[in-house]
């Protein structure tokens, strides 16, 4: 099984490029009606504008917000560090502060995450590998 997941978007160009400084990914289609980023030949994302419904009709409804209610966009990534540091140099909202999952070291991923908003108000999440928070200090 490989995730596709897929959001509509207000603007595609604008989210295209902020996913891929955000996740490092990089473009596989470009335009301003659908976009496919990707991580080498893996699919990380689609993106669809709301406005376009192409042959299956509209992806979404517009005018219901917050967008992805319930949702959130989870990407796990190899240098933690260096995504939050894009993330704050963009101003993106951020919903909780980069932390350590769990935050007693016990159980649970053992990785830090940061939650944030995209530019359409998706939260998103990126997160080091499991295990990459070491053992708590004594």
């Amino acid at each position: 099984m490989r995730p596709q997941p897929l959001i509509a978007v207000s603007d595609v160009e604008a989210s295209s490029r902020w996913y891929q400084y955000v996740l490092g990914c990089t473009s596989a289609h470009g335009g301003k009606e659908y976009e496919r980023l990707v991580d080498g030949d893996r699919l990380v994302m689609q993106l669809h504008h709301w406005d376009v419904d192409h042959h299956h009709g509209p992806i979404g409804d517009v005018k219901s917000k917050p967008y992805g209610n319930g949702l959130l966009l989870w990407f796990e990534i190899d240098d933690f560090d260096a995504a939050v540091a894009r993330i704050y140099e963009l101003k993106a909202p951020i919903v909780m502060a980069p932390h350590r999952n769990p935050p007693d070291g016990n159980g649970g991923p053992n990785h830090r995450e940061c939650w944030f908003r995209d530019l359409d108000g998706y939260v998103v999440v990126v997160a080091s590998p499991d295990g990459e928070a070491g053992p708590m200090p004594e």
